[in-house]
């Protein structure tokens, strides 16, 4: 017999209905990206081509009505996600405690990392162009797998193509990036953490 043990989960959803909801974020976050001078600044060092408020503004979702609207529906699939987990939160919470947002034009991207200190991180796809660039989640096992020799099917790595209004949720030590965006406009979204308080 062979078992299949330890899976890793993933949790993969959308938002009915968010064409409104993508009008309005999408013009707010035009306003954020033209008035965030910080975020401006580290973007051109960091996320080369690119703008993202992960270094200046991560509480969109206590100082924006429509981004904390976003957070009640995010929360929705968050309880979903935490029945499959099956943690024990001991009478605590787990709770959105940064929220920022990226924008990705041609040929930026996202180096591998994880989120530190978070217990479930996610994203939401406010804009996604026709052959934009996937979410790339890694093997967890990655890093152990030392002497193996090389699988007949390359699957190390599972691609989450996104569109408009598609949400992810995953543990927030699961190693992830994204490629550089090969399409010729931009790909908008909206990263988060969830903490247990």
């Amino acid at each position: 017999m062979i078992r299949k043990l330890f899976p890793t989960l993933i949790y993969e959803g959308s938002l009915t209905q968010s064409q409104k909801l993508n009008r309005e974020l999408y013009k707010e976050i035009l306003i954020y990206q033209d008035e965030d001078i910080e975020g401006q600044k580290w973007s051109k060092e960091n996320y080369r081509g690119g703008y993202t408020s992960y270094n200046s503004i991560t509480n969109l979702h206590k100082i924006s009505p429509t981004f904390q609207e976003l957070n009640q529906k995010i929360d929705v699939h968050v309880r979903k996600y935490l029945k499959g987990l099956d943690y024990d939160l001991k009478g605590r919470s787990i709770q959105m405690t940064t929220c920022w947002m990226n924008i990705m034009p041609q040929n930026t991207y996202h180096p591998l990392h994880i989120h530190p200190l978070s217990v479930i991180s996610g994203t939401y796809y406010v804009k996604v162009p026709k052959g934009a660039s996937s979410l790339k989640i890694e093997d967890t096992k990655m890093g152990f797998l030392m002497s193996a020799p090389p699988r007949k099917k390359d699957n190390y790595y599972y691609h989450f193509n996104p569109e408009p209004g598609s949400l992810v949720l995953f543990e927030s030590w699961v190693r992830h990036e994204v490629p550089p965006n090969p399409a010729s406009s931009e790909r908008v979204s909206i990263s988060f953490n969830y903490e247990w308080i």
